[in-house]
């Protein structure tokens, strides 16, 4: 049994959780959240928390409910606090700004990255080379910070490219002359 989906997930009291099934809707200061879950899995809201448990002993149900109890959580944990990732750009002429809902990139290409920011997610950029990724769904705030971050990954000999924030960038020696 998963030790992780036998916690039960407290609602606090600026959030509204709203189940019908096994869709689950959560709004909050945040956002509003939704988001249809494996029907291997029973989702009850009784006094102010939520509790996932297996529906009957299959694998994929005993696997699942863990799975769904830790979305629900991060579902919560966005609407009330939000999520956030942080990426840098390192790089001689490597900048990005924001044009309304495109973040436009130059990262030394022959030509300027126009990326549509998804919705629901906000990128801010600081000083041309800091841009914070912040939303309140975990998964699509991770997913928008990897794919800017794939337009340049930051390479090993002089780590220029975007990196996330804590990344580490193992450093190769370049070529030596004799």
């Amino acid at each position: 049994m998963s030790r992780i989906g036998k916690l039960p997930v407290a609602i606090p009291e600026k959030v509204k959780a709203e189940i019908t099934g096994n869709n689950v809707k959560i709004e909050g200061p945040k956002g509003a959240l939704s988001q249809t879950f494996d029907p291997s899995v029973a989702i009850e809201f009784a006094d102010g928390e939520i509790r996932v448990s297996p529906q009957g002993d299959s694998r994929r149900a005993r696997a699942m409910y863990g799975t769904t109890r830790s979305i629900i959580a991060n579902m919560v944990e966005g609407v009330v606090n939000g999520y956030s990732k942080k990426l840098f750009i390192e790089g001689v002429g490597f900048r990005a700004a924001v044009n309304g809902s495109i973040l436009n990139l130059a990262l030394g290409y022959s030509h300027p990255i126009n990326f549509p920011i998804p919705e629901g997610v906000t990128v801010t950029v600081a000083d041309n080379t800091k841009l914070t990724v912040e939303g309140a769904d975990k998964q699509a705030v991770g997913a928008c910070a990897a794919r800017i971050k794939n337009f340049y990954p930051a390479e090993p000999y002089k780590g220029k490219g975007v990196r996330i924030e804590g990344e580490f960038v193992r450093r190769k020696e370049g070529k030596k002359t004799a």
